[in-house]
């Protein structure tokens, strides 16, 4: 059977769609874009018809900031939970992940970071590929840590972390709170490793924001959410008033942030402040899905089975137990793509873009990933008129696992 595939549809590239144009995938690669004719000159009559109709035809999404799904944590810490995860998100369009850690024991975290170097290495079949973890926690601040268990919060000391970054291969990106004691060197560490590193959960001024920056922060998880701002600063100082996390995040223009679009986190104008500050090369979409994605309503755990801390799931978004807030989102990429599209009314490049190549190029993947390009990895999604996902293509192997 050939290896070749023709996908028809209306084609989604990084800044126009294409209408009803063609992606010809070979061996695993994106061999080509264009016209329908020339691209099935190309190919030849041996290659495989991928038809979208009115639909279309995007890259396959990223996600930077994701904890499970279908029951399952990463922070489970077992090659089950890491392909029930990962399979649940292939399902919803994702294609490369960053599985993201909680704050847990130091033993829990290296068994995630020995799963993240395992899938990294081989992926096994019907799952999105792995890019490496997202390191996140247990370097938070305590009153910042939002839905995380307390107990287990902690300032970097490289007596610890200098065993984390044993696996720097298969660490894509880091987090710490910038105003914690060791938090510089912790970054530097990071950097010196080739690391990425975030600040998030954080009550940082904007002066200790400045200087992150300085250390080599460049980016911020989850705008708006478990981050300080002038209204929470004021309240330990009476004056001036002073900026927080969130204003620098807009004002420095070597942050990139992320938004979680489910439609309960943000509202539509927080949605388009972030967009019109930062624009979509900056503005990337995540999940941070917990192990609730595609389950019941009900009470869960986010983080370990030993030692996480309960949520639960209603109104299709994470619940802290007794309503008192929000606790990550139960959604996958699709549907936020969906919903940041209907709320803010951006065009669609636009929008898939910061679900594919923005997020790829924060992960230092987007040489490989994040947009329909020759010469990439053929990741491929087969989407309605209405951005449901049909079909699910890695590396131009169609996922039968969604279906």
């Amino acid at each position: 059977m050939s290896d070749k595939r023709i996908f028809l549809g209306n084609v989604v590239l990084p800044d126009r769609v294409l209408s009803r144009s063609a992606v010809l995938t070979d061996n695993g690669r994106i061999a080509a874009v264009g016209a329908v004719k020339e691209i099935e000159q190309r190919a030849g009559p041996e290659a495989i018809r991928v038809d979208a109709g009115d639909g279309y035809i995007a890259p396959g999404y990223v996600d930077l900031h994701c904890h499970g799904g279908r029951g399952a944590d990463f922070m489970d810490g077992t090659e089950e939970a890491f392909r029930t995860a990962l399979a649940a998100h292939a399902r919803h369009g994702t294609t490369s992940i960053c599985p993201t850690t909680t704050v847990a024991r130091h033993d829990q975290i290296l068994r995630v970071l020995e799963l993240c170097r395992q899938f990294r290495k081989q992926r096994p079949a019907s799952v999105p590929r792995v890019l490496g973890a997202h390191f996140y926690g247990p370097y938070f601040n305590y009153e910042a840590r939002g839905a995380h268990p307390g107990k287990e919060v902690r300032d970097p000391r490289p007596e610890e972390y200098e065993q984390y970054l044993e696996y720097a291969d298969a660490i894509t990106n880091a987090t710490v709170a910038p105003e914690l004691s060791g938090a510089e060197a912790f970054a530097r560490a990071c950097a010196a490793n080739g690391i990425r590193t975030n600040a998030g959960h954080t009550h940082a001024t904007f002066d200790q924001m400045a200087a992150a920056v300085r250390w080599g922060v460049r980016h911020v998880d989850h705008l708006y959410c478990a981050m300080s701002d002038k209204t929470k600063l004021r309240q330990k100082r009476t004056y001036p008033m002073q900026g927080g996390v969130l204003e620098a995040t807009l004002y420095f223009d070597e942050l990139t942030t992320e938004v979680i679009a489910d439609g309960k986190h943000l509202s539509a104008d927080l949605l388009l402040l972030a967009l019109k500050l930062k624009g979509p090369d900056r503005l990337a979409l995540v999940t941070d899905c917990n192990r609730a994605l595609d389950m019941p309503d009900g009470r869960y755990l986010i983080g370990p089975l030993d030692g996480g801390e309960p949520l639960e799931r209603r109104d299709n978004v994470g619940i802290m137990p007794g309503g008192t807030g929000l606790a990550s989102s139960v959604m996958g990429m699709d549907h936020m793509v969906r919903t940041f599209a209907e709320l803010t009314a951006r065009p669609l490049w636009e929008v898939i873009r910061m679900a594919t190549l923005t997020p790829a190029c924060i992960a230092g993947w987007d040489r490989e990933i994040g947009s329909l390009e020759a010469g990439k990895r053929a990741d491929v999604l087969v989407l309605d008129r209405e951005l449901n996902v049909r079909e699910v293509y890695i590396e131009g192997r169609r996922q039968e696992a969604i279906h």
